[in-house]
């Protein structure tokens, strides 16, 4: 190859022969890829504008599979070097590895990886990356609105309208003004939660052992203990991950601890709180209110109390991504294909060490 000298208008040979220019200008092949995942998620995460950008990028080995179906075709899974995957995928252990041996990266388009990376998976050095923060962008949204709604004492009253009981619709209520959220864990949804709440007139107080000054300090919120993040709030919100260490953290006596007319939120898992407890709180104190959109276990027991209290209000599981909010999952795959393709670095890899801290 020939490159002009600025010097001496001269041209030079910089000693690339025929053959690694062409290699340098041909155009880097295509990875062979699969979807792998329940058929009833694959449209709800992958859109057609996701499938096509894919399509795009990749050279499909075929349809989408079930993680059933992986064993029933093992021709493609022995050939594919991406599995586009999301619910339902199928665990990664030493019998599937084996059946894929050229597998090198999972582009998982939902939240937890939980259910299907093993120490095999991991042992292989096979990457993934997973749309856990797409994920948490609904869970903010729902969090967010709930906690406004409950400021100004929505679920009491509006069932107190509902009853025309006016009388119910008595006494004072935090408001947003200069009323005092609480936000337990200030992982990648607590803090999204603290950033949301930097538009509104309250304060913000927050429990994370692991959490720096400095961090608090970007989160514009104020560090204090568990038990003082229940005593001071007028909502608190939880945003704890479901880890061994973090089973049972919410106490009965946390929740006895709360302002009058307080509210609870758990949008997390849970496991994180001790039910039984919780129920014997609410029963005692009907002032307060609890808005949980999961349970353990999930959904309640049918003869749970949590039905038929006054004050607890039942979400089944919505605070996640649900419906068109699943494409936004898809969409995050697009971009990691992307990065990738380029060899960048993946920007929502998880590592084994990230792993073992998420829920």
């Amino acid at each position: 190859m020939f490159m002009e000298s600025a010097a001496s208008g001269k041209r030079r040979n910089v000693g690339l022969d025929s053959h690694c220019w062409c290699a340098m200008m041909r155009p880097r092949m295509k990875p062979t890829a699969l979807y792998i995942l329940d058929p009833g998620n694959f449209a709800v995460i992958y859109g057609p504008d996701e499938q096509a950008a894919i399509a795009g990028q990749v050279q499909l080995l075929g349809g989408p599979l079930s993680a059933q179906q992986c064993f029933e075709h093992p021709v493609p899974l022995r050939e594919v070097e991406c599995i586009f995957s999301g619910w339902g995928a199928p665990r990664m252990d030493e019998k599937f590895l084996a059946a894929a041996p050229k597998l090198k990266v999972v582009f998982y388009g939902a939240g937890s990886i939980r259910g299907f990376v093993t120490d095999a998976f991991w042992n292989r050095g096979i990457v993934v990356t997973s749309a856990y923060a797409a994920n948490a962008v609904p869970v903010v949204e729902y969090t967010l609105a709930v906690i406004v709604l409950s400021l100004k004492h929505f679920w009491r009253r509006a069932a107190a309208a509902k009853a025309q009981n006016r009388s119910a619709c008595s006494g004072a209520v935090p408001g947003g003004y200069r009323s005092t959220v609480g936000v337990i864990s200030l992982g990648m949804i607590g803090r999204q939660v603290c950033e949301r709440l930097c538009a509104h007139d309250v304060r913000v107080l927050a429990y994370d052992p692991f959490a720096t000054p400095a961090q608090a300090a970007a989160c514009h919120v104020e560090l204090c203990s568990l038990t003082e993040v229940f005593q001071r709030a007028d909502v608190v919100t939880l945003h704890t991950p479901w880890l061994k260490e973090t089973v049972g953290l919410i106490t009965g006596a946390h929740l006895a601890a709360m302002k009058p007319g307080a509210t609870f939120i758990n949008t997390a898992r849970g496991a994180v709180v001790r039910e039984t407890e919780l129920i014997e709180v609410l029963t005692r104190r009907p002032d307060l209110q609890a808005v949980l959109d999961v349970t353990d276990p999930e959904p309640p027991v049918p003869e749970s109390p949590l039905y038929t209290l006054p004050n607890v209000v039942l979400t089944p599981h919505i605070a996640g991504s649900m419906d068109n909010e699943c494409r936004r999952m898809g969409q995050f795959m697009v971009e990691e294909l992307g990065r990738y393709r380029a060899g960048q670095p993946l920007k929502w890899q998880i590592t084994r060490e990230l792993a073992a801290k998420l829920a």
